[in-house]
């Protein structure tokens, strides 16, 4: 049996390929790993801030969000319905999943002696916001 000349090097472009493909698949792997961390983080920096809210506490909702939550998070206060929502939105995952967006809400009620302030939302200051769109 003779070898067909043709199929030169064939293997050697199928593998390359097949490398190709497998980094690909481990790079969306990772992308989706670190989008579950950081939705956990938004849910951990939610928890905090409304934490905090119910404590009276607003002021370090900023700071909160800043060392807790991923890169470019803002928050959002709420208080409504003799409760304090804290949302917490973050971008796409460090760019790798553009499409994707996190969000994070908690709920909590105020501690006695807390003053209300009604329905009211707090943003932060930019600087505390870090830029999300």
């Amino acid at each position: 049996m003779g070898r067909c000349h043709g199929d030169r090097g064939a293997v050697t472009v199928e593998a390359a390929i097949g490398m190709v493909a497998l980094v690909a698949v481990l790079a969306m792997a990772l992308a989706g790993f670190a989008a579950v961390i950081d939705q956990l983080r938004c849910t951990d920096a939610a928890r905090e801030v409304a934490r905090l809210a119910a404590r009276g506490e607003r002021e370090r909702a900023g700071e909160v969000v800043s060392r807790i939550a991923p890169p470019g998070a803002r928050w959002e206060l709420r208080t409504e319905a003799g409760g304090i929502t804290a949302v917490v939105h973050a971008g796409p995952v460090r760019g790798l999943l553009p499409g994707i967006r996190l969000r994070a809400e908690a709920f909590a009620i105020p501690e006695p002696g807390v003053a209300s302030a009604g329905t009211r939302r707090d943003r932060g200051a930019p600087d505390e916001r870090r830029g999300v769109p």
